[in-house]
C-alpha cells in the first residue's frame, strides 16, 4: 500500500437545517444539493498563505430557495456551460455561466423522474470540423426518456420514442450506444433501438446497483463485493475482476484508479494490476463524484472533502520501493515530463520490473521485457552465476542482491537466457552497421561496459556455448559451426574442457585456425578408448579440408595415421575433396616415399585412374614401381615352385604377383603419357619379357615382341592375339603382322639367329610349318598374299596351301565382283543425273512486269527471283519468308 491520495475537508458541518443529498463538480468548482433544496456553489483557490491548508475554499452562491423540495441529482456540464438538475420530479437545466444560475430549459415531459443520465460525444464532419452532442436519458418510472440539446434553438429535443422497462431502474449510466440500467436484483444493457440485453444479478449483498462509466466506452458493474468491467456490448473486458474489502457504496473511476466509498472507509485500487492501494478513514461518506484528474470529492450529510492525488513523482517513488511496477509505468506515462525524460523514467522502471520479475523466477517475462528495452546483454547474463569472468562481473550494479539459483530453477533460467540471446545475436546480424547498438543498464548509474559490436557479439556468442553446455550440449557443434561465431577461445576452451567436450573442442579449434591444437589433441585423445575422440578416423578428417597452405601440417600429423594405420592413412592424400586434389602431388610422393613407401603404388593409381593426371613423371614412376614389386614377387615364386615346373603364364600367376603382373600389362598397353622407350631393354633384362613385348609392340617393332613371345616364351596364342590387337591395314608398319608372325613360323632362309636387344641373339625355334599353313588359312584376308608365297619355302607342297590359295582366289574374284558392280552402280547414277541435267535445262520461265511477288505483293520487275517447284515466284529477298509460310 502507499499514499495516492491525500485528504482536505472543504466543507465541514453544514449549518443546522441543511443536509447533503448530492454533489456535483468540474474544474476547481463544487455544487452541493441538499435536502432542503438549498444550492452550495463553492470555488476551491489554491493557498497563499504558509501553514494554511493546500486549497482556500470559497462559498460562491448560497441559494436556499434554488427548488421547493429536495435536490435528488446534479450534474455540471462545462462543455456546455449547464447544469442539469433533478429535483420535485422535474429535470431542469440552469445556465452555468450566469451568477444566479437563471434556468435554460425545463423538461415538463419528465414529471415523475426519479434519475437521469447524460452523453456526450465528439463528431467530425466531412469538412473535418469537430462538434459536440450533449444527450439525456431521463428515468420515469418504468419508461426511459432521451432528450438532445439543440444550441441554435437553446432547448432540448425529444430523441425518439420512449423506451420501455419491465422494472423501476434504480441507476442508469449511458455508455456509447448503450444504457447500462440497474434494477434492484440485477444489471441489463439497453440499445437505444430499445434492445435490452440481461447482463447478471446484483449480488446478494448489493443494496443497490452500482454503476460507473470507465474511459474508452467501458462499464465498472458492481457486483457484491467485487467490480466487474465490460464494455458497451455488455461483453467482460477483463479476466479477473475487481475485489474490494466491504460491498461498495458509491464508485467513480480517477486514472489509473477505481475509487469505492465503502461502508467504514473509502477504498483505492488500480484495474490493473489488481492490488490494494490505499484505506482513507472516512466513516460517513455516501457519495463520490471527479472534478478533473486527481481530484475527487467524497461527501457525507454534513461534510465534503476532496481527495487530491499525491503527484504521480511521490508516487511512482513510493511504488518502485513496493515493487509494484506495472502501476507505476501507468503513471509514469502521465508525467508532466517532457517526453524525453517519460521514455528515461519508463525505461529505468522497466529494467527495474525485469529485474524483478528474473528474481521471481519468472524467467522468460524477464528476456522479454530486456528484449524489448534493449537493456545491455552483458548486464543480462550478469544475473546468472559462473557465465561471465568474475572480474567484469563483479563490476556490474543491480538494484538487488542477486538470487542463487541452482538446479531445476537455474537450468530453467538458462534456457530462458538462450531464446534471448539467439534473438539478440540475430538482430546484432541483422544490423549492417558496425556500431555499438544504443543499449540500457539495469541500474540507471551503471555504465554499459561494452565498447564494440564485436566484443559483444564475442560475450553473447560464449555465453549461449557455456548455456548450451549446461540445457542441452546438443546444440553445442551448431553454434561452433556457425560461419560467424564469436566464441572467446580461452573462455570456451576452459567451458568445453571443464564438461569434457573434446568433439567440440575440435570444432572450435578449426573454426578459429588452430589447427596444430587440434591436431595435437586428436592425437593424444586417439588412444584412449574412453574419449569421444579414440581412434585415427578422426584426424584422417581433419587433415583432408585443410589444403595445400597447411601442406606442412599435414605431413607432420599424417605420420602416425600411416604408420599404425597406412591404408586408412592414404585417405588424407586421396580423398575426394577440391582441397585434396590441389594438393601438390609431386611433393606427395616424395613424402609417401619416404615415410610409407608401399603406399606409392595405391597413391599413384588413385590419382591416375581416379583423378586422371596425365603427367608422364607419375606414369612411369608407376611404371617402375610395379617392375619393381613384380621382380621381387616373381623371385619369390619362383624359388617357391618345386623342382621340374614351369612358371605360370604373366598374369595367370598365383595371388598379388599375378594381379600385380595384369594391372602392369594393362597399364603398359592403355597409358599413352609413360615413356615406353626407356623401359624395353630394362624390362627384358629383369626377365620381364610380356611386359617387355608390350612395350616393343608400342614403339612400333612388332617383329622383335612377336619373336619374344614364339622364340622366348612359346606362347602362340599371345603372339596371334598381339597381332589382332595391332593389325592395321591403313596403318604403315601395322599392316604386315600377321606376315612377320608367319615369317617367324617357317625356317630362316639365312638360318641365322635372331638379335633382341637386352636378350641377345635367340636361335630360331624349330620351324613351325602347321602353325604356318594354318596362319595363312585364318588371317588369308589380313595378309598380303604375294609377300606370303614368296616366303613358303619349295619344301611345302602346294596341296599344303592349297586351301590359302583358294581362299585368296575368291578374295580377288570377291573383290573384282564388288568393283565391277560399284562401278554398274555409279555409272546408272551418272545416267540419271544427265537425264534430269537436261529435263531442267529445257524449262522456261518467263517473267513479265506484270508478275507480283506472291509475298511482298509488289511487281518483280527486274529484281532477283526465286522460283519454286510449286510454280511460284516471289523476289529473292522473300524466298525464306515464303519458305516459312509453306512449312
Amino acid at each position: 500500500m502507499h499514499e495516492a491520495y491525500e485528504v482536505i475537508p472543504i466543507v465541514q458541518k453544514l449549518p443546522a437545517g441543511l443536509q447533503i443529498e448530492t454533489i456535483s463538480a468540474y474544474d476547481d468548482y463544487l455544487l452541493v444539493g441538499t435536502k432542503s433544496g438549498t444550492l452550495l456553489f463553492y470555488q476551491l483557490v489554491p493557498s497563499t498563505k504558509p501553514g494554511s491548508p493546500n486549497y482556500e475554499v470559497k462559498l460562491l452562491k448560497s441559494n436556499r430557495a434554488f427548488t421547493k423540495k429536495s435536490i435528488t441529482q446534479l450534474q455540471a456540464i462545462p462543455e456546455f456551460q449547464m447544469l442539469i438538475v433533478l429535483a420535485d420530479g422535474v429535470v431542469t437545466a440552469f445556465d452555468l455561466s450566469q451568477f444566479n444560475l437563471q434556468p435554460i430549459a425545463v423538461l415538463a415531459k419528465t414529471k415523475g423522474a426519479h434519475y437521469f443520465t447524460h452523453n456526450i460525444q465528439k463528431l467530425k464532419s466531412l469538412t473535418g470540423e469537430v462538434t459536440l452532442s450533449f444527450r439525456i436519458c431521463v428515468a420515469v418510472r418504468k419508461k426511459l426518456q432521451i432528450f438532445y440539446w439543440k444550441p441554435k434553438e437553446s432547448k432540448f429535443l425529444e430523441f425518439g420514442q420512449d423506451l420501455s422497462l419491465r422494472d423501476v431502474p434504480r441507476t442508469i449510466v449511458w455508455c456509447g450506444e448503450s444504457l447500462c440500467i440497474g434494477y434492484k436484483s440485477e444489471y441489463s444493457l439497453m440499445k437505444l433501438t430499445g434492445d435490452p440485453k440481461d447482463l447478471f444479478p446484483t449480488g446478494g449483498n448489493q443494496q443497490e446497483p452500482l454503476v460507473s462509466l470507465l474511459p474508452n466506452d467501458q462499464l465498472a458493474v458492481g457486483s457484491d463485493e467485487q467490480t466487474i468491467l465490460i464494455d458497451s456490448e455488455g461483453n467482460p473486458t477483463m479476466k479477473y475482476s475487481i475485489k474490494w474489502s466491504k460491498v461498495p457504496i458509491a464508485l467513480v473511476h480517477d486514472f489509473p484508479y477505481l475509487i469505492a466509498v465503502l461502508p467504514n472507509s473509502v477504498e483505492v485500487r488500480p484495474i490493473e494490476p489488481r492490488i490494494h492501494v490505499q484505506s482513507i478513514d472516512l466513516q460517513k461518506a455516501k457519495t463520490i463524484v471527479t472534478s478533473k484528474r486527481g481530484w475527487v470529492f467524497a461527501a457525507s450529510n454534513s461534510d465534503v472533502w476532496l481527495l487530491h492525488a499525491v503527484s504521480f513523482p511521490e508516487q511512482i517513488s513510493q511504488l518502485l520501493s513496493q515493487k509494484q511496477f506495472e502501476l507505476a509505468l501507468h503513471m509514469a506515462e502521465m508525467t508532466n515530463e517532457s517526453e524525453v525524460e517519460k521514455q528515461q523514467l519508463i525505461q529505468r522502471i522497466e529494467n527495474l520490473n525485469a529485474f524483478y520479475l528474473f528474481c521471481k523466477q519468472s524467467f522468460k517475462e524477464a528476456m522479454d521485457l530486456f528484449l524489448k528495452l534493449e537493456t545491455d546483454p552483458s548486464h543480462v547474463i550478469g544475473l546468472f552465476p559462473n557465465l561471465l569472468p568474475e572480474e567484469f562481473r563483479s563490476s556490474l550494479e543491480y538494484p538487488d542482491r542477486l538470487p542463487n539459483l541452482q538446479g531445476t530453477e537455474l537450468e530453467n533460467g538458462l534456457v530462458a537466457l538462450t531464446d534471448y540471446l539467439v534473438e539478440v545475436r540475430h538482430r546484432l546480424n541483422s544490423d549492417s552497421t558496425g556500431n555499438v547498438p544504443s543499449m540500457t543498464a539495469i541500474m540507471e548509474s551503471s555504465k554499459t561496459k561494452v565498447r564494440s559490436k564485436k566484443q559483444l557479439l564475442q560475450i553473447i556468442d560464449t555465453t549461449l556455448l557455456k548455456c548450451y553446455l549446461q540445457t542441452n550440449d546438443a546444440l553445442v557443434a551448431s553454434l561452433l559451426r556457425v560461419k560467424d561465431n564469436y566464441c572467446h577461445i580461452d573462455e570456451s576452451e576452459r567451458a568445453l574442457k571443464q564438461h569434457q567436450k573434446y568433439s567440440e573442442l575440435i570444432i572450435l579449434y578449426n573454426k578459429k585456425g588452430m589447427h596444430r591444437k587440434a591436431l595435437e589433441l586428436l592425437e593424444r585423445q586417439a588412444k584412449k578408448t574412453d574419449s569421444p575422440l579414440k581412434g585415427h578416423e578422426r584426424t584422417i578428417s581433419y587433415l583432408q579440408p585443410l589444403g595445400v597452405e597447411h601442406l606442412d601440417l599435414i605431413f607432420e600429423f599424417a605420420k602416425w595415421v600411416l604408420r599404425e594405420y597406412p591404408e586408412d592413412g592414404l585417405k588424407i592424400f586421396i580423398e575426394d575433396l577440391a582441397e585434396t586434389e590441389n594438393l601438390p602431388r609431386t611433393q606427395v610422393l616424395t613424402y609417401l616415399s619416404e615415410t610409407e613407401p608401399d603406399l606409392v603404388i595405391p597413391y599413384l593409381e588413385f590419382i591416375i585412374h581416379h583423378w586422371n593426371d596425365e603427367s608422364s613423371v607419375f606414369h612411369n614412376t608407376l611404371v617402375n614401381k610395379y617392375c619393381e614389386k613384380a621382380l621381387i614377387l616373381l623371385s619369390e615364386y619362383k624359388n617357391s615352385l618345386p623342382e621340374g615346373h614351369s612358371p605360370a603364364p604373366a598374369g595367370l600367376e598365383p595371388g598379388e604377383l599375378g594381379d600385380l603382373r595384369m594391372k602392369l600389362l594393362r597399364f603398359l598397353e592403355e597409358s599413352q603419357f609413360c615413356s615406353v622407350d626407356r623401359f624395353a631393354i630394362h624390362m627384358m633384362d629383369k626377365g620381364l619379357y610380356d611386359e617387355g613385348a608390350v612395350v616393343l609392340g608400342r614403339l612400333g617393332r612388332h617383329e622383335d615382341a612377336l619373336t619374344i613371345y614364339i622364340h622366348i616364351l612359346q606362347n602362340y596364342a599371345k603372339a596371334e592375339n598381339y597381332c589382332r590387337k595391332n593389325y592395321c591395314k591403313d596403318k604403315p608398319g601395322n599392316q604386315d603382322v600377321y606376315l612377320i608372325l608367319l615369317k617367324l613360323y617357317l625356317p630362316s632362309p639365312e638360318n641365322q639367329k635372331v638379335n633382341i636387344p637386352a636378350v641377345g641373339y635367340v636361335p630360331p625355334a624349330k620351324p613351325d610349318i602347321e602353325r604356318a599353313i594354318s596362319i595363312l588359312k585364318e588371317y588369308s584376308n589380313e595378309i598380303d598374299s604375294f609377300k606370303a608365297l614368296g616366303l613358303l619355302p619349295s619344301i611345302i607342297s602346294v596341296s599344303a596351301v592349297k586351301n590359302f590359295l583358294e581362299l585368296v582366289l575368291h578374295n580377288i574374284q570377291a573383290r573384282k565382283y564388288d568393283v565391277q558392280l560399284k562401278k554398274s552402280l555409279l555409272y546408272a547414277e551418272h545416267l540419271q543425273v544427265q537425264a534430269k541435267s537436261i529435263h531442267f535445262h529445257s524449262y522456261k520461265l518467263t517473267v513479265t512486269d506484270l508478275d507480283m511477288c506472291r509475298v511482298c505483293q509488289k511487281r518483280i520487275g527486274k529484281s532477283a527471283f526465286a522460283h519454286f517447284p510449286t510454280g511460284v515466284t516471289v523476289h529473292y529477298s522473300c524466298k525464306d519468308q515464303y519458305s516459312a509460310g509453306t512449312n
